[in-house]
């Protein structure tokens, strides 16, 4: 099977206003959406659409407009038409995690495609706040760089963290995973990187054995993570980081899902 797990460490470094940085080990997901049925079938400690400790549900990502209830992949077929690029019966791997103990939290999931000959044509990292909007970023295949990552720079134009503000430029860097994983995205205002995270691990076997394991290694990793992001969000505010309201500039959040009710137009009514 193409799923698999990614034993990891995540690195996360900021140069400025002040310089503050982690590291910590976690474990993710690699699901082939073609697979989800099978690994259902396989695995007493996963489950598709169930209930289970480690539950996958296709409406807990990628929410567009897409008719209700259709599958995930689809929805990613979808996106990449709307890109103008055809998966043409290829295949989705998606990096994430999926919920845990019924609690679902991810920074950011990636979803790597690839056509019918196995050839990688997209990557989108789907990036999540803590307000539970959601916002993905399309790297088509004329992003790919001469080492066959897929690499840009773009506005991001999302309240991801209250220290950074909107408009400042993600920069990805995604090789496409294999039996080692390195992803690494940056923050720059102007042309001064400000920031980086990297995402680093090696494959490991989907197994029931390897999932019992994990969860002794790293329990209930989903709420950990929120713990942890809300820790060194107090660390920065006691630093005395600059703090960025997100209603401040609600009309240079875009391109958002779930948009949160504090940038929505107010609502008029007729009298």
């Amino acid at each position: 099977m193409n799923s698999r797990l990614y034993e990891c460490h995540v690195m996360h470094a900021r140069f400025s206003p002040r310089r503050h940085a982690f590291r910590y080990r976690i474990f993710l997901f690699a699901i082939d959406l073609d697979e989800l049925g099978e690994l259902d079938r396989r695995l007493s400690l996963f489950s598709h659409e169930g209930h289970a400790p480690y539950s996958f549900r296709d409406a807990d990502f990628l929410p567009t407009n897409e008719p209700a209830g259709a599958p995930l992949k689809a929805r990613v077929e979808a996106l990449l038409h709307r890109h103008g690029v055809d998966l043409a019966g290829g295949r989705v791997l998606l990096i994430t995690l999926p919920r845990v103990a019924g609690f679902l939290f991810n920074p950011v999931s990636f979803y790597f495609c690839f056509d019918r000959t196995g050839q990688p044509i997209a990557a989108i990292p789907e990036v999540t706040n803590t307000f539970r909007e959601m916002k993905p970023f399309f790297l088509g295949p004329e992003t790919r760089d001469a080492a066959g990552r897929f690499h840009l720079r773009l506005p991001k134009h999302f309240y991801v963290s209250p220290f950074s503000d909107v408009d400042v430029a993600f920069d990805f860097l995604l090789p496409v995973p294999g039996t080692e994983m390195a992803i690494q995205i940056d923050d720059y205002i102007g042309e001064e990187r400000t920031l980086t995270s990297r995402l680093t691990g090696s494959a490991k076997p989907l197994t029931d054995a390897r999932l019992a394991w994990y969860t002794v290694l790293y329990p209930l990793i989903t709420l950990r993570i929120l713990l942890l992001i809300h820790w060194h969000a107090l660390r920065l505010f006691l630093k005395s980081v600059p703090w960025f309201p997100k209603a401040a500039r609600a009309a240079d959040q875009r391109g958002l899902l779930r948009p949160h009710p504090s940038i929505l137009p107010p609502q008029t009514s007729d009298a």
